[in-house]
């Protein structure tokens, strides 16, 4: 008689709701001395652990995708996700693994063709807030910049933080003494670069030239002047930034001449740099004797009179096949 009573078996989206009921609770009872609080700990950190293996599948079973869908969907119909965040501190360290794990893997589950976490962190940028000053924190910076790297994989969550204050805080958090975080942080950043060049190739308009504008004011930073040599000693960035300068737009063309006039303002360029400039010296000479301004400016002819003197002294001796 007693296998008859056996419990029935959870599904993804019941360990879900659980989880969520204990997220809850421990929020509300933080620093409570309920002899229950440990005790719903323990089965917080469980089911954590059961929502990675529903994911990622374990070491008898690979992951079933119907389970996957039911668990992504259940999870962003509430704010699991916020709760998770910000419970995260509380959690012991191989639950906050597990948990990094679990928001990791939801950033990249579709539901009908859709990235739903996509759409929920449109509508909760105020996490990204939260994730990136979790640099400011020892306990959770790994953490939550692991998250942080799987959420800018959404363009509008990458475009939220590129045009936003935050760009500032890496250039602080970088210069954090513990050498994981600070690791971690340029690993971010240097996601960050690699996006921004995605977005100047956009098909779209609105997104190269909001693109082109942010990466302008970010370089020409002079408070962030060792990324700026890091950048301008990429060939991949100025092969962009040549092809933004034959832009149909004027905008677009006038944002990218501020920064390509850093590549060759750098006395010091790569040698693959100055190949590709010598070898394209007469096509940009003649490209920037007919680039003017709608407007008188003193300013700009002078950044241009400048730039043209730099590639006019470009010598083929100085350059690498």
């Amino acid at each position: 008689m007693k296998g008859l009573f056996k419990s029935k078996p959870r599904t993804p989206a019941d360990i879900v709701r659980h989880t969520r009921e204990l997220l809850v609770y421990i929020d509300l009872n933080a620093n409570s001395r309920d002899p229950k609080r440990e005790e719903k700990m323990l089965e917080l950190c469980k089911n954590i652990r059961e929502l990675k293996f529903v994911l990622y599948g374990n070491s008898e079973s690979e992951p079933v995708v119907e389970a996957c869908t039911k668990l992504t969907q259940e999870f962003f119909r509430q704010n699991t996700l916020r709760l998770l965040i910000v419970c995260l501190p509380k959690l012991n360290l191989e639950a906050k693994k597990d948990a990094t794990q679990v928001v990791a893997n939801l950033q990249r589950q579709q539901v009908q063709s859709r990235l739903i976490a996509s759409d929920y962190l449109e509508a909760n940028k105020d996490l990204l807030d939260i994730l990136i000053s979790g640099y400011e924190n020892m306990d959770i910076a790994l953490h939550y910049g692991a998250m942080l790297r799987e959420c800018i994989r959404h363009q509008s969550v990458a475009r939220y933080i590129l045009e936003s204050e935050h760009m500032q805080k890496f250039f602080d958090y970088i210069e954090i003494p513990n050498f994981d975080i600070a690791s971690d942080v340029t690993i971010t950043f240097k996601f960050f670069t690699e996006f921004n060049s995605r977005l100047l190739s956009s098909p779209n308009y609105v997104t190269r030239r909001q693109a082109i504008k942010i990466l302008g004011d970010m370089l020409l930073d002079r408070s962030n002047s060792a990324v700026m040599v890091r950048y301008v000693s990429s060939k991949d960035n100025l092969m962009i930034l040549m092809n933004l300068l034959r832009e149909s737009s004027k905008n677009i063309q006038i944002e990218a001449f501020h920064v390509f006039k850093l590549f060759a303002a750098n006395q010091n360029k790569p040698p693959e740099i100055t190949s590709i400039l010598f070898t394209n010296k007469d096509k940009l000479l003649r490209f920037f004797r007919d680039f003017k301004l709608d407007k008188e400016d003193e300013q700009f002819e002078a950044d241009k009179d400048q730039v043209v003197r730099e590639i006019q002294a470009l010598k083929k001796e100085n350059s690498s096949e």
